[in-house]
């Protein structure tokens, strides 16, 4: 089993900073699908809300996967919610999931989220669902969530230049609670990948960082793939690493690119600027 898990938002959606190549064609998510299984990569995340992401694996057929999605928001109504879990079943072509998250963490600031939240439970015991729980994006969330809630799953941004849930003890509380935690954005959206040429004049704000970061991986002579997935990979806090993948050979790159455990990570790289660490915040740079 495979501490890597498969995200698939490109499957059905152009999405992320650094991808040049658009949604996945269906063939080529054929052959994602293929070479995970072969690899014992056994979770695939995907949502309700990523175009026909949902359609295209259940086409494909992923019955062999723990299938991780979340939920349309509470706006819509509890029972708008509702039918569109029972649609992400239906559009898998599964007859239960791994995990449902509540994907816009402020719905449970409205007045119908027990109700609904009552509602997943009850989905829980007929075992149509086997574990509830959240996808945040401040460690600030996941603290109101310990504080509040009793639930099995949460999805984290995490990456090697983000140490600030480690900082703050968010994911030594999250394990001695026993919730199985997710990470996401390990490549930051693919902005850890890129080189200075490529990456958007908007991000020189932190060219000290991004200098310290590929003189520390030419010294250690590793690829920022490589750095960014075994660092991820080496806490041990963390269940799955959620990877978006858009081609075969990336995902084939990805598996090979654990080493185990990177040492002297410098103090210098991690920083807690949520300008940087939060792509909602990108547009405004």
């Amino acid at each position: 089993m495979s501490k890597l898990a498969l995200g698939t938002v490109q499957f059905g959606l152009d999405y992320g900073i650094s991808n040049f190549t658009g949604k996945v064609p269906l063939k080529e998510a054929h052959k994602i699908i293929n070479l995970a299984k072969e690899q014992s990569v056994d979770t695939i995340d995907t949502a309700y809300s990523y175009g026909d992401s949902e359609k295209i694996l259940g086409d494909i057929g992923v019955n062999d996967f723990n299938i991780v999605t979340k939920t349309e928001s509470l706006q819509s109504g509890v029972d708008n919610v509702l039918r569109s879990v029972n649609q992400s079943l239906k559009k898998l072509k599964v007859d239960k999931l791994h995990g449902l998250l509540i994907h816009n963490i402020n719905d449970v600031k409205r007045k119908q989220f027990e109700f609904l939240y009552s509602q997943l439970n009850e989905l829980k015991q007929f075992g149509i669902i086997n574990k509830i729980g959240f996808s945040c994006y401040e460690p600030e969330q996941v603290d109101f969530l310990l504080d509040n809630f009793d639930f099995d799953l949460i999805q984290i941004p995490f990456n090697i230049i983000d140490n600030r849930l480690i900082v703050g003890g968010q994911l030594k509380k999250l394990k001695n609670r026993n919730v199985e935690v997710h990470a996401r954005s390990v490549f930051l959206q693919g902005l850890l990948l890129m080189n200075s040429q490529n990456r958007l004049k908007k991000f020189a704000r932190w060219d000290s960082l991004w200098r310290l970061w590929h003189e520390w991986l030419e010294d250690n002579r590793i690829s920022a793939l490589q750095a960014s997935i075994t660092y991820s990979m080496s806490i041990s806090e963390i269940s799955k690493v959620v990877v978006g993948i858009e081609s075969k050979k990336q995902l084939d790159e990805i598996l090979r690119a654990n080493m185990g455990k990177l040492n002297n990570i410098p103090q210098e790289l991690f920083t807690h600027d949520v300008d940087l660490l939060s792509p909602a915040n990108w547009d405004n740079l």
